[in-house]
């Protein structure tokens, strides 16, 4: 059996990860590699955590990779990167470390366990910054076959709605349509790609090194005991487990309606694991934990199809895709444009937070994506056949009609319309520069000149689609230090606790340099906690 009944867990443990996305995974097996029995735990009834819906890439500058790939990059261009991106509020020590302990990372998990990366031709997302590169630092997962463990395949969490391709044959669709019968031929093989194929391959990892699996086992408290080893109550005491160490690596609280209320600065839509509500950022307060950039998120534009459920949970699918390519605007209730819609996901959902100082409500929300036939006719929205009209789609044979239906003021739109399709026409967006820089026509239509990212909309009927403000998860909470270990309200570590991915305060303090930069943050900090445990002193854990 891959995984292990509550009845069935050893009396104690070196080590317990609360989660089994890419963060618990990499310190599980980085621990087990160093001789620690280790547990992981996870909530849910399937593992992976948001790592197994996500794409799975990991933001690595210079890593080792990247030369062979022919891509240049250097320890010194990567930290100059990081300073403008988040020299603010990182450190220098902070970024040295990142750049030093990502490369480590990557060459770790290629050369010690089952994880396959290649480099991505994507470029970072500010070429303007010094220090920026064209590509490599980003890194897709080969895709992976769990049938090298029998059982595998059926306890990975599968994904929410990303086709069985990798992110470097998506990348290389260009808006064209997937090959059906490539997709038909790896679900039958049980084949996984992207975060599926990154979690797949952590989770034979750590198997291979007699890591202990359960399942359906929420930890429910955490406290020391009189001799100071941690017990963790599980399923409100219907089990436990007793260990030397912890590490939380349960997710963000983006599922938890109270707690996002509370602390987010506008209402989000999740398209991450629904058993992301927050526990490990509960269980490390009750225990003494501070917090740290508790309002972060890893921001994307959504759509969000009605009737579309994960676990049981509305969901959605991240629109930057469709808000890049040409022959589509996104505007708000005025009809007014109010971003270059091909911005990298994160910064763009950034302007929907803005608030309109006249109504104090926000500005940008509701928005929609608007486009014409033309455009429905050569791209998919939201994994819609191209040319099909959906019914969750609001149509219309004039844009004024259109600007009705949906609650757009319609002299604002048409007077957008007015302005954008000339602009489009000659390839120039006057008012936002969509389309202008490397970064913004890497996910554009190349075959669409003079930029590929504009076209005008001009060929009736029209349509729109709700846009909303998402998230991969929330980036803040749990304060550690570079070794992970939480720290306590006066900035000293708590022995024997330490915490990664998206229930720890975000490695890059609100910052998102490049595309992976969420998975590669997760593996990093929990690598570098799997390499304190390995040293003597880190087993100790002062």
């Amino acid at each position: 059996m891959i995984t292990r009944q509550l009845t069935e867990l050893a009396n104690r443990y070196d080590l317990v990860v609360i989660g089994s996305g890419a963060a618990g995974l990499v310190s599980a097996a980085r621990a087990a590699d160093a001789g620690l029995t280790t547990l992981v735990i996870e909530k849910a009834a399937l593992f992976g955590g948001t790592s197994a819906v996500s794409g799975g890439v990991m933001w690595a500058p210079n890593n080792r990779l990247m030369a062979d790939a022919g891509f240049a990059d250097s320890d010194e261009a990567a930290a100059a990167y990081l300073n403008a991106a988040a020299g603010e509020k990182m450190s220098k020590a902070e970024i040295d470390w990142y750049v030093a302990t990502a490369s480590k990372a990557t060459h770790y998990l290629t050369e010690s366990t089952r994880v396959r990366l290649t480099p991505l031709g994507r470029p970072d997302y500010h070429l303007g910054w010094p220090g920026a590169a064209l590509g490599g630092r980003s890194l897709d997962n080969d895709t992976f076959d769990p049938s090298v463990i029998p059982g595998l395949a059926a306890v990975i969490r599968p994904p929410t709605y990303f086709p069985l391709i990798s992110m470097n044959e998506r990348d290389a669709l260009n808006g064209a349509t997937i090959d059906q019968q490539l997709i038909a031929q790896r679900t039958a093989a049980g084949i996984r790609t992207m975060g599926g194929a990154l979690v797949g391959a952590l989770l034979a990892s750590v198997i291979d090194r007699g890591v202990h699996l359960v399942s359906s086992a929420r930890v429910t408290d955490l406290t020391r005991d009189a001799e100071g080893a941690w017990r963790l109550a599980i399923n409100d005491g219907q089990a436990s487990a007793t260990a030397t160490t912890v590490v939380i690596a349960s997710g963000g609280f983006e599922w938890n309606h109270q707690l996002r209320s509370a602390l987010l600065k506008f209402p989000i839509t999740p398209i991450s694991a629904p058993s992301n509500e927050g526990d490990g950022l509960m269980l490390a307060l009750a225990a003494g934990a501070s917090i740290d950039e508790l309002t972060d998120i890893w921001g994307v534009p959504v759509i969000a199809i009605p009737g579309q459920l994960y676990d049981g949970k509305p969901s959605g699918r991240m629109a930057n895709v469709e808000m890049t390519l040409p022959g589509s605007i996104t505007v708000n209730a005025a009809g007014q444009r109010f971003v270059n819609e091909a911005l990298n996901y994160h910064d763009l959902s950034r302007v929907f937070g803005n608030v309109d100082p006249r109504t104090a409500r926000l500005q940008n929300s509701p928005a929609w994506l608007v486009f014409d036939q033309a455009y429905l006719n050569r791209y998919s929205v939201a994994g819609s056949p191209p040319g099909v009209a959906q019914e969750w789609m609001t149509s219309a044979g004039s844009l004024d009609e259109l600007a009705g239906r949906c609650g757009i003021d319609a002299d604002g739109l048409l007077a957008t319309i007015a302005t954008f399709n000339p602009d489009a026409e000659v390839g120039t967006d006057s008012q936002f520069s969509r389309g202008s820089r490397s970064e913004d026509r890497h996910l554009g239509d190349p075959h669409n000149e003079p930029n590929p990212c504009l076209a005008p909309l001009s060929t009736a009927p029209f349509y729109a689609v709700p846009i909303h403000a998402g998230v991969l998860g929330t980036a803040g909470g749990i304060r550690v230090n570079l070794n992970g270990q939480v720290l306590d309200r006066t900035g000293q570590p708590i022995s024997g606790l330490f915490a990664a991915g998206n229930c720890s305060a975000t490695v890059f303090r609100d910052a998102y340099p490049g595309g992976g930069a969420t998975v590669g943050s997760a593996i990093t900090r929990a690598f570098a906690i799997g390499e304190f445990l390995a040293r003597p002193t880190g087993r100790d854990a002062e």
